[in-house]
């Protein structure tokens, strides 16, 4: 039976539908608001308008309309239990099951609400997405401003093959040095060296930052060598400052392996893409942009799956013409939190050939490979993505590695035969009750059987033994156990530093914030749990000794960025008052009073979302007790992959992820089709 839309059962429709939960309020406010500027607008139309602000609230820069059309009740992801007439709420299928795809959109056209192309209308219609203005505005600035730099002309560096062998040999294999093998790290900085926009994906272990610092190695060399001598403008930034805080450390590092002459040239400091822009208080815009541009020549931007649509058209606006951008990331990853997925887009059909022949040809040229295999007819955009296959951190024997190898691929036949191939690093418990014994084990010691026998010794970056998985116990003993018996600057330092070690050493991760096996439920469970086991003393107070806190907004004003992690300490050298520490980029630490912390939330749990940018020794990934809109292939992939050397699977329902992994996170957006148009 179909619904007859008219202004008065649209107001009731969208009211019934914020009660039930399936829209946002914000998303009825925006439809009021339009047919407060149009009164006798569309009633149809103004539904559509809501829609589009719901899409946005989920991720979608647009409205697909022909997917509306082909299952209108996915479009609010109404859970299954609410999807039947028992309830009495019309179902968008009532709706949409007589309305003509090409009927809808000469509808839409016709209002004076909506246009099809620039304009001022609050909303714009190109094909078959119906977009808010602004996104589609932003779309189009991200879109050009990554087709105006793959169309600048870069003079290919001369003598480049030989640069090249000295930079990449040392990392590569027997069989890649004897170019039986293709090295993907090489064909990533070469590919770099001759554009003005790179894209270099992979996933965790393929050796993203290592391909980076020896490719800014090899830019600064050309440059200081070139016309001028002068050194090249470099700036690393990433979109949170735990992902900063990574990067900083691990481009320290790999500094090492570069020429003393190179070092002095490449920046060690990373910082958030926020602090780079320079953020106007109060508002949504930056102090940079196109009329006050960045002064820099190169732009590094790490963990580019988390960076948004909106914010990376504020990155490009800002970004001066010639200068160059180089994004990283893992495409396979979550996309960001924000509305859009701009990584997952630029590197639509990176698995499969696509490089011009006269970029392979060129390409065998300069590194000696022949990736004739790997031409195809993929457009313009092709040429100038590099993804990195092989994993230098999860090699056959990786239990870790090979499930997410499975899970990635959505093959479910396979992920099983990971969990019965007897791996050491990877175990799955079921946790019935939130007092089951397990679940208690889990928590304290890390280990609740899960794992067999025969672990592999591990050492943290203090040389400190790991020879079994750990869980809480060990950092809160630890804060007991080493703290310096005096006020020493640099004893309650390293100690401070070690305690924040020792609490990244295990994480347990939730798909969910709410509910009982949501973030907000497993972090009360958590603190329970600890209080009886004598190793927290909450005592009603919000801030105790040992409390993990996550720092969910940026606080300039602090130095702290949204996804930085503190733990709350009795400091030796303030005559005991609780402060928080955080580890700083440099290896430092910074002591903040809890009462200045407002935006900051416990993290015994973390959503998968804001674990992007981190890795811990032994990850647990919590499954919850039913089947939501957000558990997806994207998601258990990104779980898998923080933990670095040892995962669990537990919950109360782990047969969810053989249906999880079946479902894509498919985001709404026209970027991808902007810019792999082969005319483009």
């Amino acid at each position: 039976m179909s619904f007859v839309l008219t202004q008065e059962s649209l107001k009731t429709l969208l009211l019934e539908w914020v009660e039930l939960g399936w829209i946002r309020e914000l998303d009825r406010a925006f439809a009021n608001f339009l047919h407060e500027q149009v009164p006798d607008a569309d009633p149809l139309t103004l539904l559509t308008a809501a829609l589009v602000s719901h899409q946005l609230g989920r991720g979608h820069i647009c409205l697909a309309l022909q997917q509306v059309v082909q299952a209108p009740d996915e479009t609010l992801a109404i859970p299954p239990e609410q999807k039947g007439q028992a309830i009495g709420a019309v179902l968008p299928s009532q709706i949409f099951q007589e309305v003509e795809l090409s009927a809808w959109r000469d509808r839409l056209a016709q209002s004076p609400l909506v246009e099809q192309g620039a304009g001022e209308s609050p909303l714009v219609l190109a094909g078959n997405r119906l977009y808010l203005r602004r996104y589609w505005q932003y779309e189009q600035e991200v879109a050009e401003g990554i087709r105006s730099r793959i169309q600048m002309q870069v003079a290919p560096p001369e003598g480049l093959g030989d640069k090249l062998d000295h930079l990449f040999a040392p990392l590569c294999s027997e069989r890649e040095r004897a170019r039986q093998e293709i090295s993907w790290q090489m064909v990533a900085a070469a590919l770099a060296s001759r554009a003005l926009f790179t894209v270099i994906s992979g996933g965790p272990g393929t050796g993203k930052t290592t391909t980076v610092v020896r490719l800014l190695g090899l830019l600064q060399e050309l440059a200081l060598n070139g016309p001028g001598g002068r050194p090249l403008r470099i700036r690393l930034a990433a979109p949170t400052g735990k992902a900063a805080a990574r990067l900083t450390q691990s481009i320290t590092s790999a500094l090492d392996q570069l020429d003393e002459g190179l070092r002095t040239h490449i920046p060690a400091q990373v910082c958030t893409l926020h602090r780079l822009l320079g953020p106007v208080p109060g508002t949504r815009q930056f102090r940079h942009h196109r009329g006050n541009p960045l002064h820099l020549d190169l732009l590094v931007i790490d963990e580019a799956s988390m960076v948004d649509l909106e914010m990376m058209a504020c990155v490009l606006a800002a970004l001066p013409p010639r200068a160059r951008l180089i994004l990283l990331g893992d495409k396979d990853q979550l996309a960001s939190v924000e509305a859009g997925a701009v990584l997952g887009e630029l590197c639509r059909g990176a698995e499969t050939p696509g490089y011009s022949g006269q970029l392979v040809q060129w390409l065998q040229e300069q590194t000696g490979y022949d990736l004739g295999g790997w031409q195809g007819q993929s457009g313009a955009l092709a040429d100038h993505i590099a993804l990195l296959r092989k994993s230098h951190r999860f090699d056959a024997g990786s239990g870790i590695g090979q499930l997410a190898q499975a899970v990635n691929a959505g093959d479910v036949a396979a992920m099983e035969e990971v969990w019965l191939a007897g791996f050491t690093d990877i175990g799955r418990l079921v946790l019935p009750e939130e007092t089951d014994r397990t679940w208690r084990r889990l928590v304290l010691e890390g280990d609740a059987g899960q794992f067999g026998e025969g672990y592999l010794e591990r050492q943290d970056r203090y040389g400190n033994k790991l020879s079994a998985p750990l869980g809480y116990r060990h950092y809160l003993e630890y804060i007991r156990s080493q703290r310096p018996d005096q006020a020493c600057p640099e004893l309650c330092n390293t100690w401070a530093s070690q305690v924040l070690e020792a609490f990244g050493q295990f994480q347990i991760l939730s798909p969910l914030r709410q509910g009982e096996w949501g973030v907000e439920g497993i972090n009360r469970r958590v603190e329970a749990i600890l209080e009886s086991a004598g190793l927290i003393a909450p005592q009603g107070r919000a801030w105790y000794e040992g409390r993990p806190v996550l720092v969910t907004r940026n606080d300039y004003g602090l130095g702290l960025m949204n996804g930085d992690i503190g733990i709350t300490l009795c400091d030796p050298m303030d005559g005991g008052r609780l402060r928080v520490f955080f580890a700083q980029a440099d290896g430092t630490v910074k002591r903040v009073s809890p009462s200045r912390l407002a935006e900051v939330e416990t993290v015994f749990a973390m959503t998968v979302h804001k674990s992007q940018g981190s890795e811990f020794t032994h990850t647990v990934l919590l499954m919850p007790d039913k089947l939501g809109p957000v558990l997806t292939r994207e998601l258990v992939y990104t779980g898998i992959t923080r933990a670095r050397d040892w995962f669990t699977l537990a919950g109360p329902q782990l047969s969810l992820v053989s249906q999880a992994i079946q479902r894509r996170t498919l985001r709404a957006s026209g970027l991808g089709s902007l810019l792999h148009n082969p005319r483009s």
